[in-house]
């Protein structure tokens, strides 16, 4: 089975992960069941399905979410719970495709998108615990010296004085693996318990009236005026179709299948290491590197290493995750050589071609969002509130948005997942052999 939705996870479960025993998990939700409308329907229940959700709800709007699992049960509610600043790619590389000015918004833009989680983690899910810091590791003074020039480009041209580059004494201070070169830690990013968020989003939005439905998968939208959207055993007639599966929407529309594709992650956690945790991280922050196959981990609240990674090429998992992550975490802190761990899990996120995320119409009352590569827990959450705003009729922010540079695989869906494979595989060697 290639669907992403099914091939790896029960139906209905949420993965064992520390996250999942850590959130309190509400009782499953009923499924859709016969005909229904709506004034919204949105097709995905993590943070983008969400977030439309209760900003189009609290404006009085009738909005049905449909999920084929469980709220927050997607990459919402796995990830590794990084709050980043700006995008995953460069800003001086935003600027040069798209203008200075088209980039200055984008920017400004991606601040609001933190600052809307903070805002609604605050109100939603306190226990989501909201940390800020985030680190951004080099592995040779090249890299090094390209942080530290994107910090001053970021403080010049935007005024943004919350990241300060970082030399390798100073990172290996805070970061305690002896192969960081130097690099960057930006205090105005942060992390966060990712499924307790979600959890919380889909609480508020059940609260100002939006309706989700649970084990509701969507198998076909008639891009009608209204739409029809068709689940097993029930159908709902909206004006609007909001479309928010991201990795988990594999080919449900050729539009979004064709500019975004499912890759899996995957996250380990410790056992709680006391005093060691000093060993590890000086400071609660998250870090990431600038590998291709990229390296991100961070503490959690009970002092567990949580150490995740990118390096799967397949829709499958693999039979044991543990072994490649526990070599991957005890090649960069050799002090965890022999550590328990006591959970391993996966998850599937959706990327595009640039690494940027894709929002997009697929028709005129049908819109999209994804792709988000990694770089959605705050970006993710903001296009679902762009793309409510379209809903009420105030497009101007979701076209700019839209104007990120996110263009189709080459070869479209047949052969996007055969490039990707071949390009990791090179980056990946080429992390392994230093270059």
């Amino acid at each position: 089975m290639t669907n992403p939705l099914y091939r790896n996870d029960r139906p209905g479960h949420f993965p064992d992960s520390w996250y999942a025993a850590t959130a309190d998990i509400p009782p499953e939700r009923p499924t859709l069941k016969g005909q229904i409308t709506a004034d919204v329907c949105i097709v995905g229940a993590g943070y983008t399905g969400l977030m439309a959700a209760l900003e189009l709800a609290e404006s009085g709007m009738k909005v049905v979410v449909l999920d084929a699992h469980r709220a927050g049960w997607g990459a919402s509610g796995r990830n590794g719970g990084q709050v980043g600043s700006g995008f995953n790619q460069d800003q001086r590389w935003i600027a040069a495709k798209v203008g200075k000015g088209a980039a200055k918004a984008l920017w400004d833009m991606s601040e609001e998108a933190k600052d809307l989680l903070k805002s609604r983690l605050e109100k939603h899910a306190p226990d989501a615990r909201f940390r800020p810091g985030v680190a951004h590791g080099a592995y040779d003074a090249v890299e090094a010296r390209d942080l530290r020039d994107e910090v001053e480009y970021l403080r010049r041209t935007y005024g943004y004085k919350d990241a300060e580059g970082l030399t390798r004494d100073a990172f290996q201070t805070l970061v305690k693996s002896p192969h960081y070169q130097g690099g960057l830690i930006d205090r105005g990013a942060g992390h966060i318990h990712p499924l307790r968020y979600a959890l919380g989003l889909a609480k508020a939005a059940e609260l100002a009236g939006a309706t989700i439905y649970e084990r509701a998968e969507v198998h076909y939208i008639d891009e009608g005026d209204p739409a029809v959207v068709a689940t097993g055993q029930g159908r709902v007639t909206a004006p609007f179709v909001i479309l928010a599966g991201n990795g988990y929407l594999p080919n449900l529309n050729k539009k979004v299948a064709a500019r975004t594709m499912p890759l899996n992650s995957f996250i380990a956690a410790t056992e709680p290491l006391g005093d060691r945790a000093k060993d590890i991280l000086s400071e609660d922050i998250a870090v990431a590197d600038s590998k291709f196959v990229v390296n991100y981990f961070r503490l959690s609240e009970d002092n567990r290493l949580l150490f995740g990674g990118r390096e799967n090429y397949s829709i499958g998992f693999p039979q044991n995750i543990e072994p490649s992550l526990r070599k991957r975490m005890e090649h960069m802190f050799p002090q965890l050589r022999g550590v328990k761990i006591d959970y391993t899990w996966g998850g599937t996120l959706g990327i595009t071609p640039t690494r940027l995320p894709v929002l997009m119409r697929t028709a005129p009352n049908i819109l999209s969002a994804g792709g988000y590569s990694g770089h959605g827990v705050a970006h993710s959450g903001f296009a679902g509130k762009l793309m409510a705003e379209a809903v009420r009729g105030q497009a101007e922010r979701f076209d700019i948005f839209s104007t990120l540079p996110t263009p189709a695989f080459p070869g479209g869906t047949l052969l996007r997942a055969p490039l990707l494979m071949a390009a990791m595989t090179w980056y990946s060697l080429r992390d392994r052999l230093g270059f």
